[in-house]
């Protein structure tokens, strides 16, 4: 197949403005998030889910189920920056999207087998493979737009679309499945999606002409149109004679730096692991136990202190204005980290509360409003995705037939899944009638008494649904003349994601200590992805934008990593926090557990705000 090695040939063949190869990445990163999203939304539930029964699960206590979801969640960060590095050094982009996908398909297939060798291994496996796929499509659209950076914005934004679509469809359709036909149906239905977003990718990549490819490879077909090679060296060359020249004081890590980074890696990385395997197995794995003394804590508080003794000891060798932007990244990096150590309870204890303490079974006018909603938040962004799926096939049909034909026949199983999904929700209500035999063709149980019942797992859909809905105001608010300054957006976002806490904090109250079911109100839990998801928009997309601001060049990598470092500790946190909401429940009462976490993020939000003038000079007029 022909290819294109000019940024420039991408836009002669466009979707909406754009070139076909955003769309290409956009579907691609759709299903993987499906994928992600959809497996996630089962795993506590799967785990802590009663050994008998309708669906059994493996009847795992809430402090194991956190442990070990708290450290996949953190490693999955972990791992993006060894993708990152093969990537950059080994193999390309591309083959790492390619590799990724493989193993994350790979993954999910052995979660849908149910054993514990199977679902270890499968996490194992999407751990890497996130690893790989995660931090490499960005870099891709980031070379695609080199030499149109005033459309990187917009491209940016629809790549969040897919994003966002992925996670939503992934917990509405594998949550829905997992907890009313089986779990081995959830873990397999994301496998499959994953697989179609890796064949779908595969058999269009040339589309991408020589970007992601090996440094090697892209090379040689660079040479052989020098016309393209030439351009590229033109604009690069503009670009290098307006960029400030940075005189400031390099500080390479010495020797003694570099183990002190492999110690506290080291450290962290067992201790990750060793957490729930150690709760798991009951304590006859500890990797930390020497005869009658369990290390386990020294060994994490050791990494700790090192970490940090590094980091301070770093920011005393840089110039000032170097060293007072690197403090400013340090005390967002901070905000971040308790951000998604409390944000990151959606898919664990949000979700049990959902399961245990909250009224999910509808009759009459509310289920029939339900069963109405629930629809149109279905079909129509359905819809939506598949015009833009028609538009692609116009451009891109007869150069990537079968990439095309793979993608449309994912969008046929996804369509028949919505559809038979709302007929079965409709039928079990008592709104719509079904001959026998096609009722049992539908593979739909019979029903006796008319009702509704909402899945557990579909409130984590409303976040997706409330950033495409908000994401537009808030990126209105940002240019407007009333765009608060950065402490302000962390400190906002923080405080409505207390808030947020403080509904179920208020709804929980008159649940009693020790309590294992209760009837509270749906609306609680709507309030709170309300106001977590705005409480996201004002500190997730504008993070990296601040590090790529404060940070000199030559660092960027580095602080980003970081940065992820930073998500991957709040994302162990938030699992250790989850671990304790059982006892704290048994002891205080849940409503309790919720209130301390609002308390805490509150807390954290006004001394960000409070911080503004301080903060503001160090930043050194960035905005």
């Amino acid at each position: 197949m022909p290819t294109q090695t000019a940024n420039q040939d991408f836009f002669k063949s466009n979707v909406l403005g754009h070139p076909a190869g955003l769309f290409v990445l956009f579907f691609t990163e759709m299903w993987e998030r499906f994928s992600y999203y959809g497996m996630r939304s089962l795993l506590v539930m799967f785990l802590t889910a009663a050994m008998m029964g309708d669906h059994p699960g493996w009847g795992w206590s809430r402090e194991n189920a956190m442990a070990l979801f708290g450290s996949y969640t953190a490693l999955v960060y972990l791992s993006t920056m060894l993708g990152g590095y093969f990537a950059d050094k080994l193999i390309g982009y591309r083959w790492a999207v390619i590799v990724g996908a493989f193993l994350m398909t790979l993954g999910h297939a052995s979660m849908a087998v149910e054993t514990p060798f199977f679902i270890y291994l499968g996490l194992g496996l999407l751990i890497f493979g996130t690893g790989f796929f995660k931090p490499n499509m960005t870099s891709i659209i980031s070379e695609m737009y080199k030499d149109t950076p005033e459309k990187k914005d917009g491209a940016y934004t629809i790549f969040y679309m897919g994003v966002n679509a992925g996670a939503f469809f992934g917990i509405l359709l594998c949550g829905y499945l997992g907890e009313k036909v089986g779990w081995s149906i959830g873990f397999g239905l994301a496998g499959i999606f994953m697989l179609f977003g890796l064949l779908q990718f595969y058999f269009s990549q040339n589309i991408f002409g020589t970007i992601g490819l090996k440094p090697k490879m892209a090379d040689n077909l660079a040479l052989a149109n020098s016309d393209a090679m030439e351009i590229n060296t033109n604009i690069a060359a503009q670009e290098d004679l307006q960029k400030p020249v940075d005189d400031d004081k390099r500080v390479p890590f010495t020797g003694w730096q570099l183990g002190v980074i492999a110690v506290s890696i080291l450290l962290g990385l067992v201790w990750v692991i060793n957490d729930p395997v150690s709760k798991i197995s009951g304590g006859s794995i500890n990797f930390f136990q020497f005869g009658e003394y369990n290390l386990s804590n020294i060994a994490i508080l050791v990494a700790l202190i090192l970490f940090f003794f590094l980091l301070v000891f770093r920011l005393t060798q840089y110039s000032t204005v170097t060293r007072q932007k690197l403090i400013a990244v340090t005390f967002f990096a901070s905000c971040t980290f308790t951000f998604f150590a409390i944000f990151e309870q959606a898919p664990g204890s949000l979700t049990i509360f959902a399961r245990d303490y909250t009224n999910r079974v509808l009759t009459g006018g509310a289920s029939l409003t339900f069963l109405i909603i629930n629809t149109l938040i279905s079909v129509g962004p359905l819809a939506i995705i598949t015009w833009v799926l028609f538009l692609l096939f116009k451009q891109t049909f007869k150069k990537y037939a079968l990439a095309n034909i793979l993608l449309s026949i994912s969008f046929v199983i996804i369509w028949a899944i919505t559809v038979w999904m709302l007929i079965k929700d409709f039928y079990s209500a008592g709104y719509l009638s079904l001959s026998d035999g096609f009722r049992e063709s539908l593979m739909i149980d019979e029903v006796t008494t008319p009702l509704t019942e909402i899945p557990a797992s579909w409130f984590n859909v409303l976040n997706s649904l409330f950033i495409i809905t908000l994401a537009p105001l808030f990126s209105k608010w940002w240019e407007s003349k009333y765009n608060p300054p950065a402490t302000a957006k962390f400190g906002i976002g923080l405080i409505l994601l207390g808030l947020g806490m403080g509904f179920l904090a208020y709804g929980g109250m008159d649940i009693a200590p020790g309590a294992k079911t209760a009837s509270v109100s749906m609306f609680w839990l709507v309030f709170v992805y309300l106001f977590h998801t705005m409480g996201e928009l004002c500190i997730s997309p504008v993070g990296l934008s601040y590090v790529s601001k404060l940070v000199p060049g030559r660092m960027i990598a580095f602080m980003f990593g970081v940065w992820y470092l930073a998500i991957a500790i709040g994302n162990k946190v938030a699992g250790i926090i989850g671990e304790n909401s059982a006892s704290i429940a048994e002891e205080k009462g849940i409503g309790v557990f919720f209130f301390i976490i609002t308390i805490v993020a509150i807390v954290v939000g006004i001394v960000a705000i409070l911080s503004d003038r301080f903060i503001k000079k160090l930043m050194h007029g960035v905005r």
